[in-house]
C-alpha cells in the first residue's frame, strides 16, 4: 500500500494498536486493516527480587507503554506526515500467570508477583489434589491459596485479582474482563461453557482454609471472552495513560486482554487441533493444541487454552536465555577493553556462529541457566551453574553449544512427557524468539534436542504485540461464523514465509549425552541453590 493510501487510513483512524508487555520487553505495534505493521515502539524493563518476590512496578508499567506510543506516535508524524489522534481498535496482552491483588478502593494490596516466583508449592500441590487438575506454581490460583495459608492479612481483603494484561485493560477502558486463554493461566477452564470451571470453584470456595473469607472466587476473577468478543471501549482516562501528549481522542474498541501463550500461538498460526509452537526469551514454553484429553496429569504439563477456548497443552520453563545474555555481556566488555566496540546483534551472530564447530556433546561441558527456580527440574531456588569436568573439552565453541544446549533443556524434558507419555503428535511446531534471529544455528540445536523438524517463519518475528493486534482486527472484522484459525489461514497467512530444520542424527545423539549429564547433576544445581546466599 502507498505512503498516501497509508495516510488516509491514518487519517480516518483505520488503525490497529497492539500492545504486550513481555519479560524483558514492552512493545507495541501499529498495523493495518491487512494487518501490515506501519509503526511500533519498545522499551526494555527486567523485572527485580523484592524481599524475595521477582516483581515489576506498576509504575514502570505505564511508563513503558507510554514510551513506546510516543514512539509509534512520533514514527507515524516522521514517515506519514500525519498526527495520531484515532485508533479504531486496541489490544493488550502480557505475561500469563502472576498475581496482582486489588481492594474495593482499587489499591494494589501486595506487589505484583510474577510467574517466575517459585513461593507456591504448598499451595500447588494441594489444589493439584482437590481438584484433580494439575495447578502449577505460577498460576493466580496458586498465588492466592499460598497467601491464605500463610494467613497473609490482605486476603480479606481481597475485591478483584487479575493478570498483567487485565490490568492494563481494566484501566484502559474500565472493565474487568480476560480473554480465555489468558484466563486459563489463572483457574482452569470449562470448554463447553467457556468459562471458570464451575465444579471446581466449589470445590475451592468449600476448603476449610477458604470458608472464613466473605468473598467466593467467581466474584473476584475477570469475567471471561473468546476471541471476537467485544472487550470495551477506551475512556478518555485511558487515552491520556496511552497519549500522555494528549492527542489520542477515546472511544477506540478494546479486544479480550490475552496472554503471551496466546498471542504466540496466533503470530505463528498454530491454532488448530494438532499444530504447536514454541517461543522462547526469558523464559520458554510451547503450545501444544490438543485433539483429546491427557491420559494423566503431570506436575509439568499446564492445559490451557486457545484464543477461542481449544485447550492446548503448555509446558513453561522459568528460565532460557537470561544466561546466555548475561555471557554475551561479559564478551561485550572483553571486546570493549580490547578497544572493540560490537554492536549486539553482531556479538550473538559472531558467538553464536561458533557453536557450529562444537563437538556435538558439547565437549562433556554442562551449564544451567537458572536464574530464578525451574519447576520443571524441581529445583527452587536458581543458580547460573557452568560445570566441567578436567577431561572436558573447554573450547569456545563448546562453551556456546551448551550455552544453547541449557537454554533448551527443561522445555525438552517437558516435551519428552508430552510425546513418550502421552503420545502427542504434532504436526506442525513452529518457534519464534530473540534466539533465532541468528540464522540455522538455534533453530537446528532446538530441532536436535527436541527431536523434530522445526520451522521459522518469517512473520514469527513480530511477535506477540503483532500476534495482539491480529486478534484485535479479529475482533473487528470477523465474519459470522468465521474461526480464529479460518481467519488466520485466509486472511492472514495466506502466503507464509518460512525456513525448516530437521533434525541432525549426530546432533540428536550430541545432546542426548549433553541432557544425560544435565540430569545426572542436577543435585549440584540443587545444592548451589541452598549454599549460596540471594
Amino acid at each position: 500500500m502507498g505512503l498516501m493510501n497509508v495516510a488516509a487510513d491514518i487519517k480516518n483512524g483505520d488503525v490497529v494498536l497492539g500492545i504486550e508487555l513481555g519479560s524483558t520487553r514492552i512493545k507495541a505495534v501499529l498495523v493495518l486493516n491487512d494487518c501490515h505493521t506501519i509503526a511500533s515502539g519498545s522499551y526494555g524493563w527486567e523485572n527485580t527480587l523484592q524481599d524475595g518476590i521477582w516483581t515489576y512496578s506498576l509504575e514502570e508499567v505505564w511508563k513503558g507503554i507510554q514510551i513506546c506510543y510516543s514512539q509509534i506516535a512520533a514514527d507515524v508524524q516522521s514517515r506519514y506526515h500525519m498526527p495520531l489522534t484515532r485508533i479504531s481498535a486496541i489490544g493488550v496482552s502480557a505475561m500469563m500467570h502472576g498475581y496482582l491483588a486489588f481492594d474495593g478502593h482499587d489499591r494494589l494490596l501486595v506487589p505484583f508477583r510474577t510467574w517466575r516466583n517459585n513461593i507456591t508449592g504448598r499451595a500447588a500441590a494441594d489444589l493439584t489434589e482437590k481438584l484433580h487438575f494439575n495447578i502449577p506454581q505460577r498460576w493466580s490460583i496458586a498465588h492466592l491459596y499460598q497467601a491464605i495459608l500463610n494467613k497473609e492479612h490482605h486476603v480479606s481483603d481481597i475485591s478483584y485479582l487479575t493478570t498483567l494484561a487485565g490490568y492494563v485493560h481494566w484501566r484502559l477502558c474500565g472493565r474487568r474482563v480476560l480473554g480465555i486463554g489468558d484466563a486459563s493461566g489463572m483457574f482452569p477452564i470449562d470448554e463447553r461453557s467457556g468459562t471458570y470451571h464451575a465444579g471446581m470453584l466449589n470445590i475451592f470456595n468449600g476448603l476449610p482454609e477458604v470458608q472464613p473469607y466473605s468473598w467466593r472466587l467467581e466474584n473476584l476473577l475477570p469475567s471471561v471472552l473468546r476471541a471476537g468478543e467485544y472487550a470495551g471501549t477506551l475512556t478518555a482516562e485511558g487515552a491520556s495513560l496511552l497519549d500522555t501528549a494528549g492527542r489520542l481522542i477515546p472511544g477506540s474498541a478494546m479486544a479480550p486482554p490475552e496472554g503471551d501463550a496466546g498471542t504466540g500461538m496466533v503470530s505463528t498460526n498454530s491454532v488448530r487441533k494438532r499444530t504447536g509452537n514454541i517461543s522462547v526469551g526469558t523464559s520458554a514454553f510451547s503450545m501444544n493444541v490438543l485433539d483429546g484429553p491427557l491420559k494423566n496429569i503431570h506436575s509439568d504439563i499446564d492445559v490451557v487454552t486457545t484464543p477461542e477456548g481449544a485447550p492446548a497443552a503448555m509446558v513453561h520453563t522459568n528460565n532460557c536465555s537470561s544466561d546466555i545474555n548475561a555471557w554475551i555481556q561479559l564478551f561485550a566488555d572483553f571486546a570493549a577493553c580490547a578497544g572493540m566496540q560490537l554492536a549486539p546483534d553482531m556479538l550473538y551472530e559472531l558467538l553464536f556462529s561458533q557453536a557450529g564447530r562444537a563437538d556435538t556433546d558439547a565437549g562433556g561441558l554442562v551449564n544451567y541457566s537458572y536464574l530464578s527456580g525451574e519447576n520443571v527440574t524441581c529445583i527452587d531456588r536458581g543458580r547460573p551453574l557452568f560445570v566441567r569436568t578436567p577431561n572436558s573439552r573447554f573450547t569456545l565453541p563448546n562453551f556456546m553449544l551448551t550455552q544453547l544446549y541449557a537454554a533448551f533443556a527443561p522445555l525438552k524434558l517437558g516435551m519428552d512427557i508430552l510425546i513418550r507419555e502421552e503420545g502427542i503428535q504434532t504436526e506442525v511446531m513452529i518457534a519464534q524468539g530473540g534466539l533465532f534471529k541468528t540464522p540455522v544455528i538455534g533453530q537446528q540445536v532446538l530441532a536436535d534436542a527436541l527431536n523434530m523438524p522445526i520451522t521459522i517463519m518469517e512473520t514469527a518475528g513480530e511477535g506477540g504485540p503483532w500476534g495482539m493486534a491480529v486478534l484485535t482486527v479479529f475482533m473487528q472484522s470477523c465474519a459470522p461464523g468465521e474461526t480464529l484459525a479460518d481467519f488466520l489461514d485466509e486472511r492472514v497467512f495466506r502466503h507464509p514465509r518460512s525456513t525448516t530444520v530437521t533434525p541432525n542424527s549426530e546432533g540428536v545423539a550430541g545432546y542426548a549425552a549433553f541432557i544425560e549429564s544435565y540430569t545426572r547433576a542436577l543435585p549440584v544445581e540443587e545444592l548451589a541453590g541452598t549454599a549460596l546466599a540471594e
